[in-house]
């Protein structure tokens, strides 16, 4: 096995086409959070993006899509954003991962949302996660039967409360495909509002984020696409969404909504006619994101897993990563895995951003951005099926 490592823009037609042609040969590796496309997106917001190339002989092996967020310690392509990573390779492709360590220059590769059947780097997981996905690949209406047999009261909520919005506000008209940066702007508006409020990290408080999703706002193409929705009350917008597409795979990523609505539960309105439409225009699998959320739950066909770890290669610096690292996510793993610590936890982080909000506003300057642990990024795992988020019925990514 020969490895080199480029940046993304160094990607040559050949290359990308043989890249899309292993995520089309392989159901778990056809994510957009895998595709050249999106790989090439980060590479321009991004200057540490790197992609190591391998090669068996003459034939193209694989990719692997990877940052370098310090001295030796490697993290996938925009970590902390994507919800599927790996190596993405050819039917029966191996590989050596402390090899190809070496060759991307890490001591260590520190991964949260590992896809199935990376067996040299399942080797370094410590912990399963569930990730749920909608199955669309009979239709929307067989789908919708089904979920009505699971969840009828659900789908019975969906219906009282398109009837109340539309009753008290104005008739909704769903936007499917908004190319409009102003909506986008809404709804990063709308979501960093929601994490200030939640005691979370602001991920539109980042430039680099705010770029990589108007880059991908204007990305499209056969294979991948970046898909912006929007919900309106009349003509008030309500509810937002920001996904990502390759293929027949849509994958879920930033959702939001006005606080204003939040009793007619628009988030969950927008993303029914999401689901609708997408099963519309050919979409089969939608990915909805590791995580146990109410709302998940409820709209979920099944469930893939995704794994937590960190690859390491024997040397002191890799020793020295994973001494401080491991402890904390196994800390990270205990809180999530108990309802009770979870939910004190969660309400820490919540009093915070609400004594920080008076503190600012009798300050009268802007707030600094929030750095919550890494537990807040995702909820708990065993949260009680009936409760609902404080924050609102759909609180997304």
């Amino acid at each position: 096995m020969r490895i080199s490592v480029v940046h993304p823009a160094e990607l040559g037609p050949a290359e990308v086409a043989a890249w899309r042609s292993f995520q089309y040969s392989s159901a778990p590796l056809g994510n957009a959070f895998l595709s050249p496309d999106f790989t090439m997106a980060v590479g321009r917001v991004r200057p540490a993006a790197r992609v190591a190339v391998l090669h068996d002989g003459t034939d193209i092996a694989g990719f692997f899509p990877f940052e370098r967020r310090g001295p030796g310690w490697g993290m996938p392509i925009a970590a902390g954003l994507t919800d599927f990573q790996g190596l993405v390779h050819a039917p029966g492709a191996d590989w050596d991962s402390r090899v190809l360590l070496k060759a991307c220059g890490v001591s260590v590769w520190q991964f949260d949302h590992l896809v199935p059947g990376q067996k040299p780097f399942e080797r370094c997981q410590t912990a399963v996660a569930p990730s749920p996905m909608i199955d669309l690949t009979q239709g929307y209406d067989a789908y919708f039967q089904e979920l009505k047999s699971r969840t009828n009261k659900f789908c019975t909520d969906v219906r009282r409360k398109t009837r109340k919005i539309e009753r008290e506000v104005g008739p909704l008209r769903f936007v499917p495909d908004s190319r409009d940066v102003t909506d986008l702007r809404t709804l990063m508006a709308w979501k960093s509002a929601q994490y200030q409020r939640t005691g979370r990290i602001d991920r539109f408080g980042q430039p680099w984020v705010v770029q990589l999703v108007e880059e991908l706002l204007n990305t499209r193409n056969e294979h991948f696409s970046g898909q912006l929705s929007m919900l309106y009350a009349e003509d008030v917008p309500v509810a937002a969404h920001f996904g990502v597409r390759f293929g027949s795979r849509l994958t879920f990523w930033f959702i939001s909504y006005s606080t204003r609505f939040g009793v007619y539960s628009p988030g969950v309105l927008h993303t029914m006619r999401t689901i609708e439409d997408a099963a519309g225009q050919g979409v089969e699998l939608i990915d909805l994101g590791k995580g146990h959320k109410r709302w998940k739950e409820s709209l979920k066909s099944h469930d893939t897993e995704v794994g937590e770890g960190i690859v390491t290669r024997p040397c002191t610096l890799a020793a020295l990563h994973w001494a401080r690292r491991t402890p904390t996510a196994w800390a990270i793993r205990q809180i999530r895995a108990n309802e009770s610590l979870f939910n004190a936890f969660d309400t820490v982080l919540k009093k915070g951003a609400a004594l920080r909000g008076s503190l600012v506003s009798r300050a009268g300057h802007p707030s600094a951005p929030v750095q919550a642990p890494a537990l807040s990024e995702q909820p708990a795992r065993q949260q009680p099926a009936g409760q609902q988020p404080a924050d609102g019925v759909m609180t997304g990514r």
